[in-house]
């Protein structure tokens, strides 16, 4: 782990890496929790819900409850320009998306797993309907 401090000044991109394998996680666990156990199936659901629109629509849910550096978290993986976006989203929910994961890359790396939990199971909540 490393301080607060340290995980902020890292590059956006490189926070968005960590992040979209903690949302990864995640996302595959509470599949897993809720009983499914088809592999086809269990993809099937998870790429509905880590693909960049509906991080960028789950963003829109959650940004009220961010704190100001989280928000700025948010802000500079939104901000940061990577190479190329699927054709399956638009530019903005694409950027959107990479500051969902880099605001989940800080969290995880500065090793506030409380507040990551927090965020998680906000961006989680209409899976549990």
């Amino acid at each position: 782990m490393m301080t607060e401090e340290e995980a902020y000044r890292m590059s956006p991109l490189a926070l968005a890496y960590v992040g979209d394998a903690v949302w990864e996680l995640e996302v595959r666990v509470t599949l897993i929790g809720r009983g499914e156990r088809r592999p086809q199936q269990l993809h099937r659901l998870a790429v509905q819900k880590v693909r960049a629109n509906a991080q960028a629509d789950r963003l829109r849910r959650i940004e009220g409850a961010l704190s100001e550096r989280e928000r700025a978290v948010v802000r500079r993986g939104r901000n940061a320009r990577s190479r190329s976006v699927p054709r399956s989203a638009s530019v903005a929910n694409y950027r959107a998306s990479t500051g969902v994961e880099a605001l989940l890359g800080y969290l995880h790396l500065s090793g506030s797993t409380e507040r990551l939990r927090e965020i998680v199971q906000l961006l989680l909540i209409d899976e549990e309907k």
